[in-house]
């Protein structure tokens, strides 16, 4: 199985892209016009927004990780907004990790909960407001970007060096979520993960606009010394499952079988028994993501044995210059703390108050 997103998205533009070429202006249009309209609410306390410009695989989780952890490390009480997708909540619901079920909220609401407070809401306004009363002074959404009726004070968008925006074109000829112009003008900063140069068109349009540039990359998070050499079948279910392979090569393990799934991906009960058997028949170690392993389900089962046996290679993001999580949340507070003074004073001027 492959990821959702069509391989063609992260080729050259062909006739595929070509011929979707008309749905996705008029995709373009609606996008563009939903992102320009004026947001309806504007939170109380600051907000911080992590998006991406493309479907997915840029580094918007880790990176929220990052930054809720240098919030708290000034002595703030941050609150993840999620929308859950994944889970089958519809109702606004603050996560315990102790207790929810991937299935239930969502496979990266799980990882942010273990972090800090954590909501989720189809309806972002509904869940800031939830943030606000469970004590939150800062909002960080993790996406929302493109589709929240929520003011933000500060949008960095994380973009992959590796992939870029692919293709260049919007959905579904091609990644990108919204024409590129009407996201340049809502967006604070970049940050580019990584050090190729894919992304550098973007940058440079960025740069041309006057936004500023942060850049990071990936680390692994635990010790992977005893998977040095040894042979392994690794499994993913996300947006870039080659990203997390090229990183289960970075320990040193070999290998031997790979299995990728879409972005979300619930595995079935015969496709955990194929890895389970053909790990055991191999002598293979089981290695996958923290994002696939809390889809996992602990007790009885295959996948609760295919969770008992598998191991986690967790990465984290390191900005460049140490400073850079101080700046992005400085900015953050400012904007909000002049938000609030202007309205305060529009509010004070108007004559029918």
């Amino acid at each position: 199985m492959v990821s959702e997103a069509p391989p063609f998205w992260w080729e050259k533009p062909g006739f595929t892209s070509a011929a979707l070429a008309p749905l996705s202006w008029l995709y373009g249009q609606v996008a563009g016009a939903r992102m320009e309209r004026t947001k309806r609410w504007a939170a109380p306390v600051p907000v911080l927004c992590i998006g991406n410009f493309t479907v997915g695989g840029a580094g918007k989780t880790p990176t929220a990780l990052a930054l809720a952890r240098a919030a708290k490390a000034r002595g703030l009480t941050p609150g993840f907004l999620s929308r859950g997708y994944g889970g089958s909540l519809d109702r606004t619901t603050r996560v315990d990790p102790d207790h929810h079920r991937a299935r239930d909220v969502g496979d990266e609401p799980l990882l942010l909960a273990r972090e800090a407070l954590t909501v989720i809401s189809r309806r972002r306004v509904e869940g800031a407001q939830r943030l606000v009363a469970e004590g939150a002074d800062l909002i960080i959404m993790d996406d929302g970007f493109q589709s929240a009726r929520l003011v933000f004070d500060y949008a960095l968008l994380v973009i992959d060096s590796r992939r870029g925006i692919g293709n260049g074109r919007v959905v579904p000829a091609g990644p990108v979520r919204a024409p590129l112009p009407v996201q340049l003008r809502q967006t604070s900063a970049l940050l580019q993960i990584g050090t190729e140069d894919a992304a550098d068109p973007v940058i440079r349009a960025a740069a041309r606009a006057g936004r500023r540039l942060f850049a990071a990359s990936l680390h692994r998070s635990g010790d992977d010394a005893a998977l040095r050499g040894a042979p392994v079948l690794a499994f993913a279910g996300i947006a870039d499952p080659e990203k997390f392979f090229r990183t289960v090569r970075e320990t040193g393990a070999i290998i031997a079988e790979e299995r990728r799934f879409p972005d979300h991906h619930h595995l079935a009960d015969d496709e955990i028994a194929d890895m389970l058997e053909t790990a055991t028949r191999e002598g293979l170690t089981l290695v996958t993501t923290a994002k696939d392993w809390v889809r996992l389900e602990a007790g009885h089962g295959l996948s609760g044995e295919l969770k008992s046996r598998t191991l986690v290679i967790a990465v984290e993001i390191r900005f460049d210059d140490p400073a850079a999580p101080d700046a992005i949340l400085t900015a953050t507070l400012t904007n909000a703390r002049q938000r609030r003074l202007t309205h305060s004073t529009i509010e004070s001027l108007d004559p029918v108050r």
